[in-house]
């Protein structure tokens, strides 16, 4: 009865919600601005109300649905992150589990267990073995069955892809680290003997209007120096995805897959095998400088770290906070600017009798005038085809689900001048994107046009992730690495990786060497 009743309420919110959209649209003049038809201007303040309303409505339909759905979908999540958790074993020995002060004083302290922050404290271990060198994890390593196990969210919740570095802006940062992280990456797999796919990609247009796009992609590549690249007809595509349909497709033999929390695991264990320490449960609250900081000599460890009740001790400290990087940037003084928008990604996953569908790597040529790239294909290490992801705003920054809610986080999003601008722009998309989330038929349409045979039978729920989306005051996502320090004699002593979006495991090893080089000039150890 209590389902019922949740499933009559759904409907009544939803007509309300229907009805109210359908009013607004009669007083909305599409205007097409920059040659851009998705911006939608309302005609006058009752219609931006309409909107505000309608918004609140929706989240509020979505919210009750997800009391329907999220014991479900938790118990798929817990089951996919399990599967994809690492083997690696770290001795015991370097793991420390914050329950009080230490006396533990270290030369640099990375602060983030993730795939950059491991990365980092990898790569400055190789460089200078005689350093003392610490990562601290917010995260305990009794967080799952994987007791040793890193990269609890972004750096495991992703479609681990090894990214060839098509899609970046020729000089950007992505496109640079990217080329040569790519490189870095498979020899370090090979090194270490971990498994990988080398699958290729296949981006697909399938209409006419994105066949432009598609070439703009391919020089965008050459400028980017990516590796053996070719444009195939349609009557090719058959070759490498027999079930896949398109006009023409870019074809990537360097694009791979690989199991990107094993990955970072192997990273922290380099770390430990070198004499680096692992702190775990140990969640920064501040940074702060000794009294005897600036007294030359005085202090060799005048950076002091806290967590609640407990705080190391280093000189200098390099940050890699992913969802959070925002607010630990500010704890020393640097601008709250770009701000970390939590965007969520829920994927589907293709039943195991229909895993023959698919091959390699299919995705879409991106749409110009949309924020996200769009529904694609990736086969995953575990034998597993994920299908998706849509993009959504999370309701807390490390919320997986509608129903995992932080109104403070929550509030501090939407809020957000830079959010509610985006929000505004792409009123409709974001909308679709919900509803693709709720109902998945939807998002199988999209599916279908690249692989027709694909039925809604033959699909169900799989993991979901949360990106950390760095948005401006403008409502721009920020399309490039971005590193900072702050102000001060304390700012000094930290850097700062503000924003590491996607293919930033990939490039994880070559921004490694880009923060290394950083701190070598900055820092004197």
């Amino acid at each position: 009865m209590g389902l019922l009743k949740h499933l009559k309420v759904e409907m009544y919110v939803f007509r309300i919600v229907w009805s109210n959209c359908a009013e607004a649209r009669k007083s909305e003049i599409l205007l097409r601005v920059n040659h851009d038809p998705q911006i939608i201007i309302c005609e006058s303040k009752t219609d931006l109300i309409r909107k505000i309303l309608f918004i609140a409505a929706v989240i509020f339909f979505f919210c009750i649905n997800e009391m329907i759905l999220q014991k479900s979908l938790t118990l798929v999540n817990k089951c996919t992150f399990l599967k994809s958790c690492s083997s690696v074993v770290i001795p015991r020995k370097h793991f420390v589990q914050q329950k009080g002060p230490m006396e533990n004083k270290f030369d640099l302290v990375v602060v983030g267990g993730g795939i950059v922050g491991c990365a980092t404290a990898r790569e400055i271990s190789n460089r200078m073995p005689e350093l003392k060198i610490a990562i601290v994890e917010k995260e305990s390593k009794k967080f799952c069955m994987c007791l040793k196990s890193f990269a609890f969210h972004q750096s495991s919740r992703n479609s681990g892809v090894i990214h060839a570095g098509i899609y970046y802006a020729p000089g950007s940062l992505k496109a640079k680290l990217c080329v040569r992280g790519l490189d870095l990456s498979y020899e370090f797999l090979n090194k270490k003997n971990i498994p990988y796919k080398k699958c290729g990609k296949l981006i697909v247009a399938v209409e006419q209007s994105e066949l432009a796009g598609l070439k703009e992609l391919y020089e965008r590549a050459q400028q980017n120096s990516v590796k053996d690249l070719k444009i195939i007809e349609g009557s090719e595509i058959k070759n490498y995805e027999p079930h896949c349909k398109g006009l023409k497709a870019i074809w990537s033999p360097h694009t791979g897959i690989v199991d990107w929390g094993l990955v970072t695991n192997y990273y922290a264990e380099d770390v430990v095998s070198r004499g680096g320490r692992v702190i775990t449960n140990f969640e920064v609250d501040s940074f702060k400088l000794n009294e005897d900081a600036n007294v030359s000599g005085k202090d060799k460890f005048p950076l002091t770290i806290t967590s609640k009740d407990k705080l190391i001790q280093c000189k200098y400290a390099i940050t890699c906070a992913g969802l959070y990087s925002d607010r630990v940037a500010v704890m020393s003084g640097c601008s709250p600017l770009p701000k970390i928008v939590p965007i969520r990604g829920e994927y589907l996953v293709l039943k195991p009798e229909k895993r023959n569908l698919v091959r390699g790597n299919i995705y879409p040529v991106p749409h110009p005038g949309l924020p996200f790239l769009g529904v694609h294909f990736t086969p995953k290490m575990n034998g597993d085809i994920i299908l998706g992801p849509n993009a959504v705003l999370a309701f807390k920054r490390e919320g997986y689900g509608y129903f995992q809610m932080n109104v403070g986080e929550l509030l501090d999003s939407v809020l957000y001048k830079g959010f509610l601008q985006l929000a505004m722009k792409n009123f409709k998309f974001g909308f679709t994107e919900y509803y693709r989330g709720i109902f998945i038929g939807s998002q199988v349409k999209q599916l279908q046009r690249y692989i027709p045979e694909i039925k809604l039978a033959d699909v169900e729920r799989g993991m979901t992730g949360v990106r950390a989306q760095a948005l401006d005051v403008k409502g721009n996502l920020v399309d490039d690495f971005v590193f900072d320090s702050g102000t001060g004699t304390l700012g000094q002593r930290i850097l700062h990786t503000r924003n590491a979006p996607s293919p930033a495991a990939t490039s994880s090893l070559a921004i490694a060497e880009f923060i290394a080089d950083k701190a070598m000039e900055k820092f004197k150890f």
